[in-house]
């Protein structure tokens, strides 16, 4: 029998990314102090959007990865809507995200790259 899973979203910086490659791809790293919560989004237009908007400024690189999540270890975070219909994240308070990490299935795939000079590419990284 398959495991089910929920296919997720993050948009990261060149930092945040650095930390996820040295991972192997596996886990996301540890939120800083002043992040109280890790917030995967639910589809890969609002993640794109938030990587162009957000983390792809003043000449740096923002990215988007795809994970899948064990869609029962996911059952237990709430939706939230923050925006538009698009605008739904998840907010996993930052000591949960430890265990978040051990229900990733699969790799973190970086899906798009987008740099603070306009360009973009969709290839993987």
């Amino acid at each position: 029998m398959s495991e089910l899973t929920t296919m997720l979203y993050r948009p990261v910086g060149e930092q945040e990314l650095a930390l996820i490659v040295a991972s192997g791809y596996t886990a996301f790293p540890p939120r800083l102090e002043w992040q109280p919560i890790f917030y995967p989004v639910l589809n890969e237009e609002y993640a794109r959007q938030i990587a162009v908007e957000w983390t792809a400024r003043d000449g740096k690189h923002g990215y988007v990865t795809r994970f899948a999540v064990q869609s029962e270890y996911l059952s237990r975070y709430a939706v939230q809507r923050v925006g538009s219909a698009i605008h739904q994240e998840y907010w996993i308070p930052a000591e949960e995200l430890a265990a978040f990490n051990e229900h990733i299935v699969g790799k973190i795939e970086v899906i798009a790259e987008y740099s603070g000079d306009g360009s973009s590419s969709s290839a993987p990284c």
